[in-house]
């Protein structure tokens, strides 16, 4: 095992492996895991691996571009680094470290209503507009201040999640206490022990990496000491009764772009676009709330073909490699997102594995580019891809 963390990883396979051994268990399968017999998290990742590309010869490769242009940014990839709960807890003030990673590689970080940072401190890194993920509450004028706060921080794209209603079962998370008890900080004596099996993550994040409150929410959460009363306040603030008329009100209240994310069905699709949304992010939430459901890559091209080019497609769930990236382009998504392949990078080495893996991720897609005849981002349609 030692010998294994000293190899220089060259794959998501190896920093979600270097993540296991840095992160206590139950952070780890918090972040790893998905719902029920995760199945549907299986399922992201093996249908785009399914999904075979044409390799075509003697094209001019010699200037590959693999940039894409989103919502009037310009995109060195077609990558978003999907807002992540408790993102910041793999490593010391996480959310911070992975902005400036994203900014090097030119592209957005989306911070998570849930991320340990605030929205001040991650906007603070630097002048390149952020993303700001949104979970609703009941409390609606807390809604209205958050969206506020993001938007004189320079927000102007919001990620609205609308597949959230009730929370999906989790094994591994009732297993460690995550859900429906106190969890690792109410169990002492388990805590104890797996914070001592992980001392750099004890020290650099548990001592060093404070406070561990959700930092946007921490001025409205009276009290709170510990992330367990976070979780506690939260789970009583989310909106299950979110409807569509909340989305015309969200409309009616934000003046940026607006994504839905959550969208994996032609009907809804559909009503996305009509309720005036900007664009939409086909998601089944990385397979963390209904098992059993469609996997993103066998929906994505089924909502592309329904709604022709009327909105802005990103698709998330399973994408791991450069070859990933362009099998989503083929399928008619504009870009993807990636939420555990940034947050196990940061656990595995912080900004300088993060900065690394994103550059193996911009190696792999140039490989895909030019051995498929593509180029360009661009240019890839499905064409690329093997008739199944």
């Amino acid at each position: 095992m030692a010998e294994s963390l000293n190899l220089l990883p060259a794959s998501y396979a190896d920093f979600r492996r270097q993540a296991e051994n840095r992160l206590p268990r139950f952070l780890f399968d918090y972040i790893d895991g998905g719902a029920v017999a995760e199945d549907t998290l299986r399922r992201n990742t093996a249908d785009w691996e399914s999904l075979q590309l044409t390799q075509k010869v003697l094209n001019d490769a010699s200037k590959m571009d693999c940039s894409v242009d989103l919502f009037g940014q310009k995109l060195a990839l077609p990558v978003v680094l999907a807002p992540v709960g408790m993102g910041g807890m793999t490593a010391r003030r996480g959310e911070v470290q992975a902005k400036r990673a994203a900014d090097a590689a030119g592209i957005p970080f989306c911070l998570s209503t849930v991320g340990i940072c605030p929205i001040e401190e991650v906007a603070g890194v630097s002048d390149q507009p952020m993303w700001f993920q949104l979970y609703m509450l009941k409390d609606r004028g807390i809604v209205a201040e958050i969206l506020q706060r993001a938007w004189d921080h320079g927000v102007r794209t919001l990620a609205f999640t609308i597949d959230l209603p009730v929370l999906g079962t989790r094994y591994r998370d009732i297993r460690n206490g995550m859900s429906g008890g106190l969890g690792p900080w109410g169990k002492l004596r388990s805590g104890l022990i797996d914070y001592a099996l992980h001392p750099r993550w004890a020290i650099d994040v548990g001592l060093r990496g404070k406070p561990h409150g959700f930092g946007t929410i921490a001025r409205y959460v009276s009290q709170s000491k510990n992330p367990r009363d976070y979780l506690h306040w939260t789970g009583s603030q989310f909106d299950a009764s979110v409807t569509w008329k909340d989305i015309e009100w969200l409309r009616g209240v934000w003046k940026g772009n607006l994504v839905l994310k959550g969208v994996l069905d032609v009907a809804d699709a559909k009503q996305t676009v009509a309720i005036g949304a900007d664009g939409m992010i086909i998601s089944n939430h990385g397979g963390r709330q209904l098992d059993g459901a469609s996997s993103t890559a066998a929906m994505l091209p089924r909502i592309a073909d329904a709604l022709g080019g009327s909105s802005t497609l990103i698709v998330d769930g399973g994408i791991r490699t450069g070859q990933d990236l362009v099998r989503a382009l083929a399928l008619g998504a504009n870009a993807a997102m990636i939420g555990r392949p940034w947050v196990l990078a940061i656990a595995a080495g912080g900004e300088a594995a993060l900065t690394r893996y994103l550059g193996l991720l911009k190696q792999d897609m140039r490989t895909a580019l030019g051995l498929t005849g593509a180029i360009n981002a661009k240019d890839v349609g499905r064409g690329v891809l093997l008739e199944q």
